[in-house]
Formats: C-alpha cells, structure tokens, sequence
C-alpha cells in the first residue's frame, strides 16, 4: 500500500499575534513542522504546539527559519554558513527540548521561507542546514524540495548521510522549471480545496505536478505540505485527506513513513 505523509507549518503564532488555525489543522495531518522562534512561534506557543501534536499522534518537526519576525522569515538574509549552522542548531535544540518535556521525540527539520528557497539554490546555505541537523541528531530527518530543484538539497543531505524526505506543495503554483511562484504574483497560492486535493493525488499517485503553463513537471514526493497561514487551511487538508485515504493512500508521519 502506497504511503505518504501531510505536514503542515504550525506554531506560527506569538506573543498577542494569532496566526493559523493550529486546533482544528492538526486533526487532520500527521507531521507538523513547528516554528521555532525567530520568523514566529514563542516558548508559550511551541509548547502548545508540541503538546497537541502529541495529543493528535501527530510527528514533530523543527521549522528554523531566519531571525525575521517583522519579514515572517520570507525575506532572504546575507549570513555565513557559520550563522547558519548555528542559528539552525539552536532552534533545533529549542524545539527537541519541548518535545522531550510532552515525552515524544523530534522527527524532522524543515527550513521555513527564505531560509528553505535559498538553500535549493545555494550549496553553502544547504551544506549549512544540513550539517546543523547532523551534529545534533543524525537520526533527524531532512526535508527538502520534490523534483530537479531540489536535487542539490538531496544531494548534500545524503552526502553527509543524513536521510532526505521529499516535499511538495499542492497549494502552491509551479512554475515549468519547476520553481514556487513567487507569492508577489497573482495565484501563487491555491486556496480552492478540490483544485488543491486534485493535485495532491497527483503528487501521490503519478508522481507529477501540473505548472502554470499546463505542463506536467516529474516529482517523487514522500510528504505533502499544506501552509497553515492559507485563511482556508482547515479545508484543505481534509480535502487533501479524504482524496487520498478514498484511493486507498495510507497516511503515516515523517519517520514512520520515510
């Protein structure tokens, strides 16, 4: 039986700041990549996090993100692979504390925003990431970008023998080279749940993703992300959801399933 995994960014709240649907999202998920602090999320708010994960069955993940509170971490930002690597470990550390307190382990790191676009293009912030989520935990899996743009991610995570876990985003539009529209652009976002479902079968089950331009673009995917911020969220992923348990796709979290 064909498995994959749904993860969504959550923990994205702070201080008096509500952001997501974070209750109602996790129900229907099985990874939730939580935010660490720096682009969102706060010590109050990752332990919730973490403790509704774990009431849900729900695997947890790091989501490490620049320090860009006021840019939501989706501005880029001109730091050593140094910084990185350590900006990265102590985010990390953050979050596996909180998940040892709810008694549950952490599973996987994600980069979040700028943080994550950067290292598929640029093999220093890559390196970077992966090496930080080595040196805590080799067992810690490492998310990265479904398909061709994500090869040098993937590449660098198993060089340094870490295990990559392939992403897609069902909705977010593609571009034919199989870039994300840039969110500055009209669509980039899909919030319609049919459309957003219709596509995840595709990831799921034909291995490919439809682009703007109405080509198919080839991807092996192991794990789909919803983002928890879409005013639609909730929807979305029982959406997402039901068509795949409907043709039979087994839904296990990262480090279960990958």
């Amino acid at each position: 039986m064909k498995q994959i995994d749904l993860n969504c960014d959550m923990g994205e709240s702070f201080g008096a700041y509500s952001l997501g649907m974070d209750e109602s999202v996790i129900r229907h998920i099985t990874s939730a990549n939580v935010a660490c602090g720096w682009h969102a999320g706060d010590p109050l708010v990752m332990n919730k996090t973490v403790k509704i994960a774990v009431e849900h069955n729900v695997g947890v993940g790091a989501h490490p993100g620049y320090p860009d509170l006021n840019g939501f971490g989706r501005r880029n930002m001109d730091c050593t692979a140094d910084e990185i690597r350590n900006y990265v470990i102590y985010q990390i550390g953050a979050l596996q504390a909180f998940c040892r307190v709810h008694g549950t382990r952490l599973r996987h790191v994600k980069p979040h925003g700028a943080l994550y676009l950067t290292a598929v293009v640029n093999e220093d912030v890559a390196r970077a990431v992966a090496e930080a989520i080595l040196s805590v935990d080799p067992d810690l899996r490492y998310v990265a970008l479904a398909g061709a743009k994500g090869e040098m991610m993937t590449r660098i995570g198993k060089e340094i023998g870490l295990k990559v876990v392939y992403e897609a985003f069902p909705d977010r539009a593609y571009t034919a080279e199989g870039n994300l529209v840039s969110r500055r652009l009209p669509g980039a976002v899909i919030k319609d749940p049919d459309q957003v479902a219709e596509r995840a079968l595709m990831m799921a089950k034909e291995g490919v993703v439809k682009a703007v331009d109405g080509t198919n673009i080839p991807l092996s995917v192991q794990t789909l992300c919803v983002h928890g911020d879409t005013p639609s969220a909730v929807e979305l992923v029982k959406s997402i959801r039901r068509a795949l348990e409907t043709e039979g796709i087994l839904l296990k979290s990262i480090g279960d399933a990958v």
